[in-house]
């Protein structure tokens, strides 16, 4: 148990990202790690069983990473949704580009700020996203007023999310968040290992004025990386 992260066992590895040095992450060590005595995920209508899972590595989050760490840096404003660990904004952070990273669960902030000290960093701008009805009480409050991180706010020229389209979206909240935060001329990175829910995200960002490249992803397993199936997915404005 670390005793700057109380309530929960964690692990610390070094991960390999192509096309940058590797970075040391501190994670949960398992999916039975589980702390939440002030109720405050239970409150943003965070489960039990999906607790943890913000503290996981995830491959698509690795993919994401190795995408960003090729990409030239500038004085562009990067946002990435649904950080969890924040690789891909480490990534990012570390090479001098301008990165917000955004999440919902109230130990995301945390994490992030452990490894961001892990790796000697400067401290990362981090901000509370939360999109659709999850992101209300049910006096219809914005959840945001339970958590202790500022609400994130601004518009962004490229937005990254990996593994985000895991809940079924009629309502198109999603989408919708995606454009308040997106600038003129925004591009969104997506990579999404096959959840089902790509087609209604596409029409949702079609109805928003994005237009879409797709580019299927199919990495066989190698040394200790699981083999990926997936989608690349590119949106611009149409």
């Amino acid at each position: 148990m670390n005793p700057s992260l109380p309530g929960y066992l964690t692990k610390q590895e070094s991960i390999a990202v192509a096309g940058a040095d590797d970075l040391l992450i501190r994670s949960l060590l398992d999916r039975n790690q589980f702390d939440d005595p002030l109720d405050e995920a239970l409150n943003m209508g965070i489960s039990s069983a999906t607790w943890p899972l913000f503290g996981l590595l995830w491959p698509s989050g690795l993919f994401m990473a190795e995408r960003l760490a090729l990409r030239p840096v500038s004085d562009e404003r990067i946002l990435e949704l649904g950080c969890g660990l924040g690789l891909s904004s480490l990534v990012a952070h570390r090479r001098g580009a301008q990165v917000t990273a955004s999440d919902c669960h109230p130990l995301t902030h945390s994490f992030l700020d452990e490894n961001t000290r892990l790796n000697g960093l400067s401290p990362l701008t981090y901000r509370h996203g939360l999109w659709g009805q999850a992101a209300l009480r049910e006096d219809g409050l914005p959840v945001l007023t339970q958590t202790r991180d500022t609400q994130l706010t601004g518009v962004f020229d490229l937005i990254v999310g990996s593994d985000i389209l895991y809940e079924r979206d009629d309502k198109g909240a999603l989408a919708g968040f995606i454009n308040a935060h997106a600038a003129p001329h925004a591009q969104v990175w997506v990579i999404d290992p096959n959840r089902g829910n790509r087609s209604a995200f596409h029409q949702h960002m079609a109805r928003a004025g994005f237009a879409l490249q797709e580019q299927v992803m199919n990495h066989a397993a190698h040394g200790q990386r699981l083999a990926f199936r997936g989608r690349m997915l590119t949106y611009t404005r149409a």
